[in-house]
């Protein structure tokens, strides 16, 4: 039994399932975002505090925190596993099968993991009181934010990795659940480009307008 909760096949699946949890969350995130491009600030502030205070809201958010560990966890956990497999590189013309995303998703991963750690400092570390700031005016916060260049080119960076990471993420969530289809796995493709272009778009145009018209 243990050797079927623990197996990697099992890692991948509940990986997988964390994952495309967390692809729920995104595009909400991106639409309360996009409140930062009005001139008002009271609209942003006014969801920031229902996001911060909610008991539903704080249930989902515990999950949420759940699903990133596990995802971030497992996934690091079976690319160790994948390296001491094959500790040696491929000589020759034995080249690997795996696919580009593939083969950078650790990296990408990891770059979106040192996003999030900074995310969170400048704003949930904020909301728990851990780092100064005012809860009641994430708007300011993240204006001021916005006008260091040094930030912009690191969050620019993140989501154009965070784009790579969310089109392998997609399509291999759906086939490690098995449900590859004839019909519908080509769709899950094309949806998987338009989401990983999409999302990151939103959050680079927020972020370019917040900086460079604001």
């Amino acid at each position: 039994m243990n050797k079927i909760l623990f197996s990697s096949v099992s890692k991948k699946f509940v990986m997988a399932v964390a994952g495309l949890f967390l692809l729920l969350f995104l595009p909400v995130h991106l639409i309360i975002n996009f409140m930062l491009l009005k001139n008002d600030p009271a609209p942003f502030n006014s969801a920031a505090h229902f996001m911060a205070s909610f008991p539903l809201i704080k249930i989902i958010e515990a999950i949420l925190f759940g699903a990133l560990l596990i995802h971030l966890s497992y996934g690091i956990w079976l690319q160790i596993q994948n390296w001491l497999a094959r500790p040696v590189g491929y000589a020759g013309g034995n080249k690997s099968e795996t696919s580009f995303f593939s083969k950078f998703m650790i990296w990408t991963g990891l770059s979106v993991l040192t996003f999030m750690v900074l995310h969170f400092f400048n704003f949930y570390f904020i909301k728990l009181g851990l780092v100064p700031g005012n809860p009641q005016d994430f708007y300011s916060v993240a204006h001021n934010l916005f006008k260091i260049p040094a930030y912009n080119y690191i969050y620019l960076v993140c989501f154009v990795l965070l784009g790579l990471h969310l089109f392998h993420a997609f399509s291999s969530g759906f086939q490690t659940l098995g449900l590859n289809h004839r019909i519908w796995t080509p769709v899950v493709k094309v949806f998987a480009w338009i989401y990983s272009i999409g999302i990151p778009a939103g959050f680079a145009i927020i972020s370019l307008t917040l900086w460079l018209y604001r």
